[in-house]
Parts: C-alpha cells; sequence; structure tokens
C-alpha cells in the first residue's frame, strides 16, 4: 500500500516538474496557469475593495442606503457564476473581464456588510476627541475612524480573499480560470490525476499565503494592537513573580500582630 501511495506521489511530482514551464511555449505550463490564477483573483478582490469602502461609507452615513444595498448585494450573489461568466461573454469576450466582474460583485457580499460594521464599531468619544481635537469630517475618517476599523474590515477581506481564488477556477469554463484549466480540462477531461492534484494543491497553497499576506498587514497597520500585548504580558509576569513574597510578608505580618499586643 505505502509503496503505490509513494509511486502516485513520485508520478505527481514528476508530472509538476516536467509542466512547470516551457519557455519556447509561454503560454504553457503550470506557471502561467497560476500567474493567470493570482491575476484574476487579486484584481477582483483589489476591485471589490474599492467598490466596498465608498459603498460602506456612504451606508454609515445615510443608513437608509444599507438595506438595500445589502439585499442587491446577496441577490446578486445568488446568480450562479457561471450564468454571469456566459452573460457577460458578448460583451468583454475571452478577457480577464469575464471573470473579474462577477467574482468582484461577489466579493461585496462579505466586504460591504464588515465595512460598515467595522465603521459602526469606532465608539462614539473617539470621534468626539478627534473633533474636540479639531479634526474635519475627512481626516477623522482617514487618522481615526479608518484604523480603528482595519481589523474588521480585514477580517471581511481574509474570507473573501479565500472564497474568491476558489472560484476563480470556475472560469475555466470559458476558457479561462488559471490552475482551474488544470483541474478541469487537464485532469476531469482527461482522466488523469496528477493535473487536478497539482491544481489543487496550488491553490490551497495560494489561499494560504494570501490569507498570510493579509495577517501580516493588519499587523503593519495596526502596530498599537502587538505593542500592548508585550507590556500586558510583562505586567501580568511581574504580577505573578511579586505574588509569593506580597503572600510572604502578609503571612509574617499576621503572625506579628498578636505578639504587639
Amino acid at each position: 500500500m505505502s509503496a503505490g501511495v509513494w509511486d502516485w506521489a513520485q508520478g505527481v511530482w514528476d508530472w509538476a516538474a516536467a509542466n512547470w514551464y516551457f519557455p519556447e511555449e509561454p503560454g504553457r505550463g503550470i506557471r502561467p496557469r497560476l500567474v493567470e490564477h493570482v491575476r484574476l483573483a487579486y484584481s477582483s478582490i483589489a476591485i471589490g475593495l474599492v467598490l466596498a469602502v465608498p459603498l460602506g461609507l456612504a451606508c454609515v452615513r445615510w443608513k437608509v442606503l444599507y438595506p438595500p444595498l445589502l439585499t442587491g448585494v446577496n441577490v446578486l450573489y445568488a446568480v450562479p457564476s457561471i450564468a454571469l461568466f456566459f452573460l457577460l461573454l458578448p460583451y468583454t469576450g475571452f478577457s480577464d473581464w469575464t471573470a473579474i466582474v462577477p467574482l468582484a460583485l461577489y466579493t461585496l457580499v462579505i466586504l460591504l456588510p464588515n465595512v460598515v460594521d467595522g465603521l459602526n464599531q469606532v465608539p462614539d468619544h473617539v470621534r468626539q476627541a478627534a473633533v474636540a481635537m479639531g479634526f474635519g469630517p475627512l481626516r477623522r475618517l482617514v487618522r481615526v475612524e479608518t484604523p480603528v476599523a482595519v481589523p474588521v474590515i480585514i477580517a471581511g477581506l481574509r474570507v473573501a480573499s479565500v472564497a474568491t481564488i476558489s472560484m476563480v477556477s470556475v472560469a475555466s469554463l470559458v476558457g479561462l480560470g488559471g490552475l482551474g484549466r488544470l483541474i478541469l480540462s487537464d485532469g476531469f477531461r482527461r482522466q488523469f490525476d496528477a493535473p487536478i492534484v497539482v491544481g489543487v494543491v496550488l491553490v490551497v497553497l495560494l489561499a494560504f499565503a494570501t490569507d498570510a499576506l493579509l495577517v501580516l498587514a493588519q499587523r503593519l497597520l495596526t502596530p498599537w494592537t502587538r505593542r500592548d500585548r508585550p507590556r500586558a504580558g510583562f505586567r501580568r509576569r511581574r504580577r505573578a513573580a511579586a505574588a509569593p513574597a506580597g503572600a510572604e510578608a502578609l503571612e509574617s505580618t499576621a503572625v506579628a500582630l498578636p505578639g504587639k499586643g
């Protein structure tokens, strides 16, 4: 059993090494599919974020906009992605926009609520303090409200990124899709395991790498969150180290008090 699994894994590895890249045919191989997958996924995520932030700001400013906008993006999300791909084909052709437009719109169902929730959770006293310091609306939004909302926004961005990286593969049905072309065209249609395994593994690794980059971005954008933790931990350790000495002093005081009487 183990020898058969090892031979199978070795065959998958050999196929991946042999088909990674063909210099004489730049559009053929695994690497071009991976580059296409990254381009489609990251472009969709970036456009979705660019759309979600101003829409979220408008929903916070004019609360009456939020229910219809949220309902609209939820209804749009219910439309199958394949249907949107084929609806766009007469207008965008076999270009990246055929995949980017639907995927960017799908990210709104996750990003829009997170942007609104992140901005709504900014405490009123923080806003009032910014106003008292002379911050105008735009400066208050950029310097105070947005940094406080960053963790919630990035939490939604992490979910949207993983979902988008996965959904890009479906675009292979219209001739796009990056790694999805390995999984569907080269794998399932030819009943060949190696392209399926390589495509799935690379999609998972890309999702993990993107999630790690977003976590790092959050740490860089919110430095105060990592400054407070070591201090709090140091204070806890110092109190724990001082506790025995304090207990011994209290015990000796309690023993000495009766003798004073």
